[in-house]
């Protein structure tokens, strides 16, 4: 019998997108042993296109922001908000939480390899085109078993675990960790196209995040790039494709033709690209933490693209972990549940909050309402810029009840 490659490893990442780069950025310069897994080759494709102003202070932690800054990626000042003749603009310079007033609109491929590169740069080992094949936690030092593109196989015991897997949530499959989601099933239909966009009130450095005029639970994004093209989608439950068209492309710009304003915004467009599709994305595990591992961003739990949350949530969690991490390797007691999965739970139940309010029609009510109080807007304008965490803000510390009274009072407005 062969005998197996086996090395140790103080860390090992798993995915080397935004959550593993940055995680393994900021414990490499705490000057720790990191190896980064990566199944993919970058650049590679990927949907999250649209950053909140929150994930900016992660990437400024991690010693990536220069080079962000100096990527030539769309600048984001906001996010607009489109229902029939309706109109509505948050600045991301106008909230009530103090954070950063811009963030970026980036193709993915780039920018995930961007920040995978920086980490390289800071001294962090990623390997790419390895596929983790098994996993045993039970000697309390996680082992990991890596598949080569070759086929040859190794293993590494690690000190610690952290999964950065995103999508493909590698620990959940391999340590029966899934769980089901309480959100409806729901599908995207997306592509980038050529945009050639000339309506002079068209914003291209904020999302547009469009309503069906009948249809409140179906949504559209609209993402401009630096380079003159956009990401365009639609999502929809998935009794709504009924009766469409097979063909994506089709069935996109079908919903696409119900919506008149999002209509005359793409008249120009060229449709250059084939559309894809990702469908029942949204997924919760019993647990972020175990023992010798901890779960990052979208392998833990992705809710719902409405509001771009699913990058930020991915950073927010590997600084949060990357610091409890730290502190353990330095021989300090920590305590994962009231350390890392509690307060990131506060964060990630507000998004929650106002995603289940979207598609209820509630929080699309406070959004359009058009007397609401500066006030108020920048305190919405600050979950919108992704900072669900900072608890001085009313509508992130009494999510629910704040957003109870204030879209009653909205629709009582309205009537």
């Amino acid at each position: 019998m062969p005998t197996v490659e086996m090395e140790c490893r103080q860390v090992v990442v798993i995915g080397a997108g935004p959550s593993g780069a940055i995680a393994a950025a900021l414990l490499k310069r705490k000057g720790h042993d990191v190896l980064v897994i990566e199944r993919q080759h970058f650049p590679r494709f990927s949907i999250g296109e649209s950053l909140l102003a929150h994930c900016l202070d992660f990437v400024e932690e991690a010693g990536m922001l220069d080079a962000v800054n100096a990527a030539g990626f769309q600048l984001k000042t906001g996010a607009a908000f489109a229902w029939g003749e309706r109109y509505s603009a948050f600045d991301f310079g106008e909230t009530f939480s103090h954070g950063k007033s811009t963030t970026y609109q980036v193709l993915r491929a780039d920018f995930d390899k961007l920040l995978a590169d920086q980490a390289t740069l800071q001294g962090v080992e990623i390997r790419y085109g390895e596929t983790i094949v098994d996993v045993d936690i039970a000697p309390g030092k996680p082992q990991l078993g890596v598949r080569r593109e070759d086929g040859s196989e190794y293993r590494v015991e690690a000190g610690f675990l952290l999964d950065a897997s995103g999508y493909g949530r590698v620990l959940p499959r391999l340590l029966d960790l899934e769980a089901p989601s309480n959100f409806p099933v729901r599908q995207a239909v997306f592509t980038h196209v050529e945009d050639r966009i000339d309506l002079p009130t068209f914003d291209r450095s904020k999302i547009l995040v469009t309503t069906h005029p009948t249809l409140r639970d179906v949504w559209f994004w609209t993402i401009p790039f630096s380079n003159g093209r956009c990401s365009v989608g639609v999502v929809a439950a998935e009794e709504r494709f009924a009766g469409r068209s097979d063909n994506l492309d089709e069935c996109l710009r079908s919903f696409i033709a119900e919506t008149p304003s999002l209509a005359s915004v793409l008249q120009n467009a060229q449709w250059d690209t084939e559309a894809r599709t990702i469908g029942g994305y949204s997924a919760n595990v019993k647990t972020l933490h175990g023992p010798g591992f901890a779960l990052l961003g979208n392998a833990a739990e992705f809710l719902d693209p409405v509001f771009s949350s699913g990058v930020t949530i991915a950073m927010r969690s590997a600084s949060m972990a990357a610091g409890v991490l730290h502190r353990q390797l330095q021989g300090e007691a920590v305590d994962w549940q009231t350390e890392f999965a509690e307060p990131l739970k506060r964060g990630v139940d507000t998004f929650r909050c106002y995603v289940e309010g979207w598609y209820a029609g509630t929080f699309q009510d406070v959004i359009f309402h058009e007397g609401s109080s500066p006030e108020i807007r920048r305190m919405i304008s600050s979950i919108l810029a992704g900072y669900a965490w900072d608890q001085s803000n009313p509508f992130v510390s009494e999510a629910r009840r704040r957003l109870k009274v204030i879209s009653e009072f909205c629709a009582r407005d309205a009537s």
